[in-house]
């Protein structure tokens, strides 16, 4: 079983489910100590903090049963803008500007078992924002993806929590 149906390309993987041209590269700055994120599963929200202050509160669809998000503290390890899909399903390549493709213009990634990742993108469907429908990721309206995108960095803590 996989715990998520999005990949991103580690160097060894020969077939990831998300991969990079060679001119895209993760952005290289480093998380500001007080910025971090509070993943809610069971509320099906993302809070945003600068230091102790709230900065804003995403609604969120989260893993469905049999492939929930994995509960724990992590840190952000991508980000890409434009990210490409690749079906783990099929195997087929889904380009940035196919408008198949479900991960919308962003990702931020912040867990990985050595082949899968979860992390934050867009939809295709709207509607699973806010519902357990995902394969472990945590699905976002691309206005508020974009959003949250701008505000952490690489190795901003990420916490979910039931």
């Amino acid at each position: 079983m996989q715990r998520s149906n999005y990949w991103i390309e580690p160097l060894q993987s020969p077939s990831p489910a998300v991969s990079f041209a060679a001119n895209q590269r993760f952005q290289p700055a480093i998380s500001r100590a007080a910025t971090r994120l509070e993943v809610h599963l069971s509320r099906r929200q993302a809070v945003l903090y600068e230091g102790n202050v709230v900065v804003k509160r995403y609604r969120i669809g989260v893993g469905r049963p049999g492939w929930e998000t994995p509960i724990g503290t992590f840190r952000i390890t991508q980000k890409q803008r434009n990210p490409t899909w690749i079906s783990p399903f099929t195997q087929e390549s889904i380009s940035p500007t196919d408008p198949r493709n479900p991960l919308g213009g962003y990702w931020i990634g912040f867990w990985t078992d050595g082949n899968n990742w979860i992390g934050f993108h867009g939809t295709l469907n709207a509607a699973t924002v806010g519902q357990a429908a995902s394969h472990g990721c945590l699905h976002m309206h691309q206005q508020d993806l974009q959003e949250l995108f701008t505000q952490v960095n690489l190795g901003t803590p990420v916490e979910v929590l039931q």
